[in-house]
């Protein structure tokens, strides 16, 4: 059997688990793994390097991804489509492992309804918004990330009596602003899934202060709603997926709290820091085993599905239903982080 893999979309840690575990499973039962480069670019151009488990064997704690990334849509073009198509028959492929989210995902299922192209799904988002999984790699890493850096701005906030606003990712969903803000003793959590009421915000930011407190932490998704405000964007450009540029609001957020309650503020946006660095024990492990499944459903021909984490049992389902659906914060985590909140 001769496998590809790629990874699509933003990159995170433990994608190289995935590949790892992937190309041991795949040889193991005497079959061959290529990498496709830069995600659907690669399937388009036909560029790619073989994989084998001594040249994979060490790049587990690596972050990123040793195939790079892309957010290329090939359907945007019903030609690029073809030559992904034209690609696989090319080079001879029995099935293709798409490693991504949303978007990625997407495309592979697409491939598989459209052209009965034979692949197999392993959902990657820092965001852990993906549906029919319990949590995506590279989530516990990022949340590690941002709790480290609001720990370092935390020192600096209770120095200079400031509140600052910490901006996260998070278009959609606020699994890492709210889980993040649980781990970091926040003030106010702001989340797409919630209109903010920053008037409350900010007479719970001056009460505290009233009560001792010197200095406060404000988490916010770069989705996140305001009540009676647009969503914040960069700018009007959209990418290959039709998604606009966010990023600003904490700036807009920090603004308006300054004003509203005389205390000085300042936001800091971590931006693509939450990407980046060695995946943590546990996104080794989930992607290690993400990447043995996906093999296997290859090695089974078992097509047009997604391998998925149900909780603590590595399970498939189908491809159609793993991109159907956006999975939004559940709201008990929002109540519950609301003890803290008042």
């Amino acid at each position: 059997m001769k496998v590809a893999c790629l990874t699509g979309g933003g990159d995170c840690p433990a994608l190289n688990a995935v590949i790892r575990g992937l190309v041991r499973t795949v040889a193991n039962n005497g079959g061959e793994t290529i990498g496709l480069l830069e995600g659907w670019r690669g399937a388009i151009e036909g560029n790619f390097v073989a994989l084998n488990p001594m040249e994979t064997d060490e790049i587990l704690p690596l972050g990123g991804t040793i195939l790079g990334s892309s957010r290329t849509n090939p359907y945007k073009d019903e030609s690029l489509v073809q030559k992904v198509v034209d690609t696989f028959h090319a080079l001879k492929l029995d099935a293709l492992v798409a490693i991504g989210g949303d978007d990625t995902l997407g495309v592979a299922s697409k491939l598989y309804s459209d052209y009965n192209l034979p692949t197999i799904g392993c959902p990657k988002t820092i965001d852990n918004d993906l549906s029919s999984t319990d949590f995506t790699f590279g989530f516990d890493t990022c949340l590690n990330t941002v709790m480290d850096a609001v720990d370092k701005l935390r020192t600096t906030a209770e120095s200079h009596r400031r509140v600052i606003v910490v901006e996260v990712m998070g278009r959609h969903a606020g699994w890492i602003t709210c889980f993040s803000g649980i781990a970091c003793s926040a003030d106010a959590i702001l989340v797409p899934e919630q209109a903010a009421d920053l008037d409350a915000i900010c007479d719970l930011l001056k009460r505290r202060r009233e009560q001792g407190k010197k200095y406060g932490i404000v988490m916010v998704s770069e989705g996140a709603q305001l009540k009676g405000q647009d969503l914040v964007t960069k700018d009007a450009e959209i990418d290959d997926f039709g998604h606009v540029k966010l990023g600003g609001i904490g700036t807009r957020v920090a603004k308006i709290i300054q004003d509203k309650t005389g205390i000085e503020t300042r936001d800091v946006t971590l931006g693509h820091l939450q990407r980046g660095g060695s995946p943590s024990a546990y996104d080794r492990v989930l992607g290690t085993r993400l990447g043995i499944h996906a093999a296997r459903l290859a090695i089974k021909k078992d097509f047009g599905k997604m391998v998925a984490l149900r909780g603590l049992h590595i399970v498939s389902v189908p491809l159609a239903e793993a991109v159907g659906t956006m999975r939004t914060l559940y709201p008990e985590f929002m109540d519950e982080a609301g003890e803290f909140l008042k």
